[in-house]
């Protein structure tokens, strides 16, 4: 097997977002640093069970009308 061909997988701390930290290994950062997530399973509302909703304003059907509503099949 060729040297040098994998990258360096060594020790890092992650930061949940409710500020626990728990100890891995990663390709990430060098030895010791600190990975601070954004977004993790505690606070997700994929995981959490939220109640996120997408606005739809109209629905497809207005959506449509409104960018297609001035054309007509009829022969002119």
């Amino acid at each position: 097997m060729k040297a040098d061909t994998h990258p360096d997988y060594h020790m890092i701390k992650v930061q949940m977002t409710d500020g626990t930290v728990f100890e891995t290994r990663s390709t990430w950062g060098k030895e010791g640093d600190t990975l601070q997530l954004d977004i993790d399973p505690t606070a997700h509302p994929a995981w959490t069970g939220g109640t996120g909703k997408m606005l739809d304003s109209g629905g497809q059907v207005a959506r449509f009308n409104k960018r297609f509503g001035g054309l007509s099949l009829s022969k002119k």
